[in-house]
């Protein structure tokens, strides 16, 4: 029997317990009361798994009930349960404890069904605060209705914070030049989200970019001029600038009263005592319009006087403020300046993370959370096993420099292009190792989850998952850089080669890969469910690899070569066409539009063109249409 996370006691008795059409689910008045949703979760779970349809009471437990309550000895966040012939028992130290009892209990039904072990459990979490961050603004504004579905998987493995990262994409009120070309959150979405979560006993943490990441607000004509770069306005989309050349001008003193404005609408959406104001990449800080000030005070002196303002009036707000803790790494003893209550978000997400950080921010007393990653971003499919090896490092420094909580980061850089169901397995990474942390091996954990989540009963389909991002010959990123300096002029990293590893040899057998990946994951499925099965997901995903290998080997032959095989090129455009419309009903079946606009280069809303049609090259997602109009050519064969 699997279960996730991993329980801390497992005693397992001999006997059975039989549910039948009599077995009450019978509540404590205070369970009845305040959890009624985990009585509905056990319920429907049962009803799933066996087709019994049991009957709710309240009081009175007899023989062969199930009984769930509440019991004040207990921690919080703990539980207890106890199977034998006579019955089952669900008890936790407060509501949270029960529904992770129930979800516990879940998981047992889901693979015993009605015939249940005799078998007692006591469990409790490692970390107070096991969360889960979300990118709401570079690429993706995911529906409600899939939000949702977030919430109740991370209900399922016992998550208790959720963030959504937003910079542009809530509407707030008074600044429609911000949002008018996305597709944002809006208040009631938020309060019907918060509501949802609580009922799960998740807190909905609120977070918003309020210093550096501030490009859409930057880039408005009637803000742009509070931008630390000048003239940020007159300047064309890209990906690449949009993570870092927008940094608000502290030196000005319109941006605090402007960010505060911001943070008064948005803070009272949600119920949480939190606000994260994230504060990280800062990259342009003290370079242009407050350079003098830099010069005078020093570029770290800037920085904490900034946010120890937003801080201290969230503070007075009755609110604990949070905020990324990469800039701070380089003067950690700043960290006492600001308010005790403040909480370091220290992130990292190398597969072999150092602990340097980790130890200074915990060396000045400070609060901290731990912040690995999913890894995702700039990828087709996740890089599982690098996710796999960051969180459990990060997870384990969490534990060793009393760590607080642990938030596993799911961003969108560059357009947010793969999948949010990709990211499935690393958030459970991040579920597992924050609630215990006993080493699961790769392998192991990766059959748990596959049987767990998946149903997949040869415990081989996350494996097979993780192969997939090593078939990437020509990243997407690697894509959009080559656009934005073939076209936008951007400066290439020194030593940077875009075309690392692309040649004939490694696409061809990375289509070989691919083509033997699918087949696997074919072979997974037969058994599942359908509501399991995510073949055409998969499908277009491995194939959009395929078509992107073969984009990065004919731009690389280009520029080796100086020629251009038009045929080939007419082609490709052919298979690109036709996969971005795959492609695109996928994004929109879980998804608003977004940046779905920036990926295929539609006119912006101020009247420049984002990757013009009269530029195109082979980076850009509709690049297929230009190239059957001869434009593709003008940027690979000048």
């Amino acid at each position: 029997m699997y279960l996730l996370p991993k329980p801390k006691t497992i005693k397992e008795q001999d006997g059975q317990m039989l549910l039948c059409h009599s077995t009450h689910i019978v509540m404590t008045k205070e369970v009845a009361e305040t959890e009624m949703h985990a009585a509905k979760r056990l319920q429907e779970a049962i009803r799933q798994e066996t087709g019994l349809i049991l009957t709710f009471s309240v009081g009175e437990v007899r023989e062969g009930d199930l009984s769930l309550g509440i019991v004040k000895t207990l921690p919080e966040q703990t539980y207890e349960i106890t199977i034998d012939e006579k019955g089952g028992q669900i008890s936790g130290g407060d509501g949270a404890g029960v529904l992770y009892g129930v979800e516990t209990f879940c998981q047992i039904v889901q693979q015993c069904g009605g015939i249940l072990p005799c078998v007692q459990i006591q469990d409790a979490p490692d970390m107070p605060n096991r969360g889960y961050y979300f990118d709401q603004t570079r690429g993706r504004v995911l529906k409600l209705e899939k939000l949702k579905k977030i919430a109740d998987r991370m209900s399922r493995y016992k998550l208790n914070q959720l963030q959504l990262y937003v910079e542009h994409t809530y509407l707030f009120r008074d600044f429609s030049e911000m949002w008018r070309d996305q597709t944002p959150l809006t208040a009631e979405e938020i309060r019907e989200l918060d509501s949802y979560c609580r009922e799960r006993h998740i807190e909905l943490v609120p977070s918003l970019a309020s210093f550096g990441h501030l490009c859409t607000l930057l880039s408005t004509k009637t803000y742009g001029d509070l931008c630390e770069m000048e003239d940020s306005w007159k300047e064309p989309f890209s990906f690449w600038n949009r993570m870092r050349y927008h940094t608000i001008n502290v030196s000005d003193e319109r941006s605090l009263p402007l960010i505060k404005k911001m943070i008064v609408e948005y803070m009272q959406l949600f119920t949480s005592d939190k606000f994260n104001i994230c504060a990280d990449e800062t990259f342009c800080l003290g370079k242009y319009k407050s350079k003098k000030h830099a010069e005078e005070r020093g570029v770290h002196r800037l920085y904490i006087d900034y946010v120890k303002e937003l801080a201290q009036f969230l503070v007075e707000n009755g609110k604990i403020p949070m905020f990324w803790g990469d800039i701070i790494w380089n003067s950690p003893e700043l960290m006492k300046e600001l308010p005790e209550s403040m909480i370091c978000l220290n992130w990292g997400y190398a597969p072999e993370q150092r602990e340097d950080e980790t130890r200074a921010i915990a060396q000045t007393g400070a609060v901290q959370y731990l912040c690995p990653g999913v890894c995702g971003w700039n990828q087709w499919a996740n890089l599982i096993e690098n996710s796999y090896k960051n969180i459990t490092r990060m997870c384990g420094y969490a534990a060793k420099y009393q760590g607080i909580g642990v938030l596993n980061t799911d961003w969108g850089d560059f357009g947010h292009i793969n999948d949010p169901a990709f990211s499935v397995p690393g958030m459970i990474y991040g579920a597992v190792f924050s609630w215990n942390g006993e080493e699961i091996p790769f392998a192991e954990l990766n059959r748990m989850i596959s049987r767990i989540e998946y149903r997949d009963t040869t415990g081989n389909y996350v494996s097979h998952l993780a192969e997939i991002c090593g078939q990437s010959v020509f990243q997407w990123r690697e894509a959009v850089m080559y656009y934005e300096n073939r076209c936008l002029k951007h400066e290439l990293e020194d030593g940077e080669d875009l075309f690392r590893g692309v040649d004939q040899a490694g696409v061809d057998a990375a289509a070989d890969a691919l083509r033997d990946v699918y087949k696997k994951l074919l072979e997974s499925t037969q058994a599942m469910p359908e509501t399991k099965k995510q073949m055409q997901l998969l499908s277009v995903t491995l194939q959009g690899i395929g078509i992107w290998n073969a984009v990065g080997l004919l731009t690389e032959s280009r520029e080796k070569t100086g020629s251009f095989d038009m045929q080939k090129g007419l082609e490709l455009a052919e298979k690109l066409e036709c996969w971005f419309m795959a492609y695109k009903e996928n994004w929109r079946a879980t998804s608003k539009e977004g940046d779905l606009h920036h990926q295929q280069g539609v006119p912006a809303g101020d009247g420049q063109t984002s990757y013009c049609r009269d530029r195109v090259l082979v980076c850009r997602l509709d690049a297929p249409k230009m190239i059957k109009n001869y434009k593709f050519y003008q940027v690979i064969t000048d």
